[in-house]
C-alpha cells in the first residue's frame, strides 16, 4: 500500500475547497460503501468501480436530518443554499407529517414513493447526481494532483431508461458508477472506518462511556464532554491583551509577515489556533489585519519563517522581557524539548520551521505565503 495515498487523503482533506460538506459528504459516503463491502463493487485494471446510486442514497441519508433539523447547521459559507436543498425540502415537507425520517426510509428502501411525491423525488435525485459529478468529484485531489477529476471519474453509462418510481434499486441501476483508483480503495477498506470515526478512539470512548452510563448518556453528549479545550475565548483573550500592553510599551509596532510599520494591527496566532490549541505568547505575533485575515488556518511555510525570523525573534525577546517566567516555561515546552534554553533563539526557530513543516508536508495544511 503507497504511504502516498495516506499523505494525498490528509491533503485532500485539509486543502481540498471547504465552502460546502461537499467533499466530505463524498469522501463518507465513498467510505460507507466500501465499508459495507457492497456486492455491487466490482474492479477493472487498477481502478474500483461503485454505483452512483448508492452514493446518492448515503446523501439522502446524511441530509436529509441536517436539513429536518429545528437547529440550523450550516452547510455552506454564506447565506445561499446547497444546490439541491430547496427540492431536498420539499421531500422533508411531504413527509413531515407522514413519520418523517423513518417513513422516507422505508419508502425508498421497500414500498416505493407515493405518485404525489415520486416527481419531486425523481428532480431532487437528478440535482443530486449532477452536484456530486459536476462539484466534489470534479474538485476533490485538484490540491495533490492540480487538475479536475483526478481521482474519482463519473460514467454515465445507463441513465437513458424512464424510470416511473425510484427506489433504491432503480438508483442502482439507473444512475451510472463512478470509479476510483485501487490503491484508494485499499486505504479505505482498510482504514475507512477510522477516517469516517466509527473506530476512532475518541468515537469508542464515547460509546463505552454511554455503554457504562447503562444508556443514560447519548453519544453526542459524551463527545462534547470529551472533547472539551481547557483554553477558552476568554483565555485567548487575555492572552492576546497582555501581548498588546507590551508591544504598546514599545512604540512603532511592524507586521511580522510584511515588515510594514502598523497603526492598527491583529494579534495573530503563528501556528494556527484550530491546528494547535496553543495559546503560548510565542506562538502570537502581530500582524496587520488584511494579511491576518488571508493567512487564516494556513500554515507558515519554513521559507517565510526564515525570512521574518529576525522580527519574529525581535518580538520573541520582547515578551521575554515582560513576561520572563511564562515566555520561557512555555516555549521549553513547546519548542525546546530536552535542549537547553541558552540557545532558546536559534532553537525555537528551527523547531518552529521543522513544527510547520511537519504540518504541511505530513498533515497535508495549507501553506502560508505572502
Amino acid at each position: 500500500m503507497d504511504k502516498k495515498i495516506f499523505s494525498n487523503i490528509g491533503k485532500i482533506i485539509e486543502r481540498d475547497s471547504k465552502s460546502t460538506t461537499y467533499k466530505f459528504a463524498l469522501l463518507r459516503g465513498t467510505i460507507d460503501i466500501i465499508q459495507e463491502n457492497s456486492p455491487y463493487i466490482y474492479q477493472k485494471k487498477n481502478r474500483v468501480y461503485l454505483p452512483t446510486g448508492l452514493l446518492i442514497e448515503k446523501w439522502l441519508l446524511y441530509y436529509y436530518p441536517i436539513f429536518q433539523s429545528k437547529t440550523l447547521v450550516p452547510q455552506i459559507n454564506g447565506n445561499s443554499n446547497l444546490a439541491f436543498e430547496l427540492k431536498f425540502n420539499e421531500v422533508i415537507k411531504y413527509y413531515e407529517p407522514r413519520g418523517g425520517f423513518s417513513a422516507f426510509y422505508n419508502d425508498l428502501r421497500n414500498k416505493g414513493f407515493p405518485n404525489e411525491i415520486n416527481r419531486s423525488f425523481f428532480n431532487l435525485v437528478k440535482q443530486l447526481l449532477k452536484t456530486i459529478t459536476d462539484m466534489p468529484m470534479k474538485y476533490i485531489g485538484k490540491s495533490v494532483n492540480s487538475k479536475e477529476y483526478s481521482i474519482y471519474k463519473f460514467e454515465n453509462n445507463n441513465q437513458s431508461r424512464k424510470i416511473t418510481n425510484i427506489g433504491i434499486e432503480e438508483l442502482i441501476n439507473n444512475f451510472g458508477v463512478f470509479s476510483i483508483p485501487l490503491d484508494y480503495y485499499e486505504v479505505f477498506q482498510i482504514l475507512g472506518s477510522f477516517l469516517n470515526g466509527q473506530d476512532s478512539i475518541l468515537f469508542k470512548w464515547a460509546e463505552f462511556s454511554v455503554n457504562a452510563s447503562n444508556q443514560n448518556l447519548s453519544t453526542e453528549r459524551v463527545l462534547n464532554e470529551i472533547l472539551k479545550s481547557p483554553i477558552t475565548e476568554r483565555n485567548i483573550s487575555e492572552s492576546k491583551k497582555i501581548y498588546k500592553e507590551i508591544l504598546e510599551e514599545q512604540g512603532d509596532i511592524y507586521c511580522v509577515w510584511t515588515g510594514k510599520k502598523l497603526a492598527n494591527y491583529e494579534i495573530d496566532h503563528l501556528i494556527p489556533f484550530s491546528v494547535w490549541k496553543n495559546n503560548d505568547l510565542w506562538n502570537l505575533l502581530p500582524a496587520k489585519s488584511t494579511i491576518n485575515k488571508k493567512k487564516r488556518d494556513k500554515i507558515p511555510s519554513p521559507l517565510i519563517i526564515e525570512k521574518q525570523k529576525d522580527l519574529i525573534l525581535e518580538y520573541w525577546q520582547i515578551i521575554y522581557n515582560a513576561q520572563t517566567e511564562r515566555f520561557s516555561k512555555e516555549i521549553q515546552v513547546s519548542l525546546l524539548g530536552n535542549l537547553p534554553f541558552e540557545s532558546w533563539k536559534k532553537t525555537g526557530i528551527n523547531q518552529l520551521k521543522d513544527s510547520c513543516s511537519y504540518l504541511i508536508k505530513n498533515r497535508g495544511f495549507k501553506e502560508w505565503k505572502i
